[in-house]
């Protein structure tokens, strides 16, 4: 893929804000985002350039953050500001894995977030191997006392990412589970759909109750080779032996960032555009989710420079999503007692979007038709799905409010999910100005909505009367 330089443009808002947007320009508007944006590219580019990856709770993150603001501002955007939390901090340390027994050799692995630590001298064992998460589950109790799991089951790509929820388990609650039947490390397959020598980090969880133990993915094709290994080995057991070093920093800070397009009618609850400003520490959080962010931000703006909105429109970067979702639950507590029209999110890479999703397609048919038949022109489809909204949209579900979900092709995007792939370079430019443009549409009906954006499961009406 070609590498693309966009000179930085200056993009503040223009007097014209102040006037009401209409139909034709809010078309117009979208259709040049979709030649020419370049908001997105510079943001997602200025980010990853000038302060990199950005660990929850770190002083990386924290120069996200101030870097963020900078951008929001220079770029007209009101009531800017951070919302700091408390949060959780672990950090990676030393990582080394290699096969001891019976064919000695390195494999490439990365811990997992939560994972214990195994020491600096590190721990060696036989390894059980388990082809499935449902193996593991068929263990009995105590038989992998002094062993390490290895769970290999392979991810799929699909254009929806759904072969996510199949692999995912062996991440999320894999190692927990290993632990609690006696196990002393646990060893999986990445949860990812490319055959790079790229494990793939992301988060694990340990029920309470149970011991947190060493916890790592290897890469697909190291994943591949132990699995011959195990084909070889006969009657010989596997042996492995484990260095990994990661720490708990105990409680730090994060945050998250906001910043308005504001509305003509302020009290209207505003429509939420959500992204996360964090990423893991292996890339450069550009496909995740610096291009989400980037995205929102551009599609804002695109709005804004057709005319001012009738609804204000928020961005909210939440922060330390790729540990636990810190910064979308501390959203949600900080402002529960603030009404939310609508919320959409986007945190599935850069590609282009495919389908659009409500959950107001019964509840709200006219502004459904509405949208569809508006991004149809994009080459995007109406879909049948109830959109459900991404990981730090908490604050709309808890509300029952109604959201959007602008689906993306997501057939490449676990290629590079958690890896040290994640950098500018694997972004399309045209791919991006095409996310952007759909956004910006869609943006630009729900924010000159006047009715009540009611979602299928809303119990109460939120908006004001």
């Amino acid at each position: 893929m070609k590498r693309f330089a966009f000179a930085l443009v200056a993009l503040s808002l223009s007097p014209s804000i102040a006037a009401a947007s209409s139909q034709s320009a809010l078309v117009g508007q979208a259709d040049k985002a979709l030649s020419d944006d370049r908001i997105a590219w510079d943001f997602v580019e200025g980010i990853t350039t000038e302060v990199g990856p950005r660990m929850a709770g770190t002083e990386a993150e924290a120069r996200g953050r101030a870097w963020a603001v900078n951008w929001l501002k220079a770029h007209g955007f009101a009531n800017v500001a951070i919302e700091p939390f408390d949060m959780q901090t672990w950090v990676r340390g030393e990582e080394r894995a290699s096969v001891t027994a019976p064919f000695a050799q390195p494999m490439r692995i990365t811990a997992l977030g939560r994972s214990a630590s195994t020491g600096p001298d590190g721990i060696e064992a036989e390894v059980i191997h388990f082809p499935s998460y449902a193996d593991l589950k068929d263990a009995s109790p105590g038989s992998l006392a002094g062993k390490i799991a290895f769970i290999s089951h392979d991810m799929k790509p699909t254009q929806d990412g759904s072969g996510y929820g199949f692999a995912g388990p062996a991440r999320w609650t894999g190692p927990s589970l290993a632990s609690s039947k006696g196990a002393i490390a646990t060893v999986i397959r990445s949860v990812g759909t490319e055959n790079h020598r790229t494990p793939h980090t992301g988060g694990t969880t340990f029920a309470e109750g149970v011991t947190p133990i060493p916890a790592g993915a290897i890469s697909n094709p190291d994943a591949d080779n132990l699995e011959r290994i195990f084909a070889r080995a006969g009657d010989r057991p596997v042996r492995v032996k484990l260095v990994l070093t990661p720490r708990d920093m105990g409680t730090t800070q994060s945050g998250n960032v906001v910043g308005e397009i504001v509305g003509r009618n302020p009290s209207l609850p505003p429509v939420l555009l959500a992204c996360h400003l964090d990423s893991w520490d292996l890339g450069t959080g550009a496909v995740d989710d610096g291009a989400g962010c980037a995205i929102i931000a551009a599609a804002a703006l695109h709005v804004a420079r057709a005319g001012q909105p009738l609804r204000t429109i928020r961005v909210l970067f939440a922060g330390a999503e790729e540990t636990g979702l810190w910064g979308s639950a501390a959203y949600a507590a900080a402002h529960k007692d603030e009404p939310m029209a609508v919320g959409l999110e986007s945190d599935f890479g850069a590609d282009r979007i495919w389908r659009f999703d409500s959950n107001f397609r019964q509840s709200n048919p006219s502004l459904h038709t509405k949208i569809a038949r508006a991004v149809a022109r994009f080459g995007v489809a109406n879909g049948m799905q109830e959109a459900t909204g991404g990981a730090d949209l908490n604050i709309v579900r808890e509300q029952k409010s109604a959201i959007v979900d602008l689906q993306q092709d997501g057939t490449h995007y676990f290629d590079l999910h958690h890896t040290p792939d994640d950098t500018l370079d694997k972004i399309d430019p045209l791919q991006l100005r095409q996310n952007v443009a759909v956004w910006t549409q869609v943006i630009a009906i729900l924010a000159d909505e006047a009715g009540p954006i009611k979602g299928t499961n809303l119990e109460e009406d939120v908006t004001p009367r």
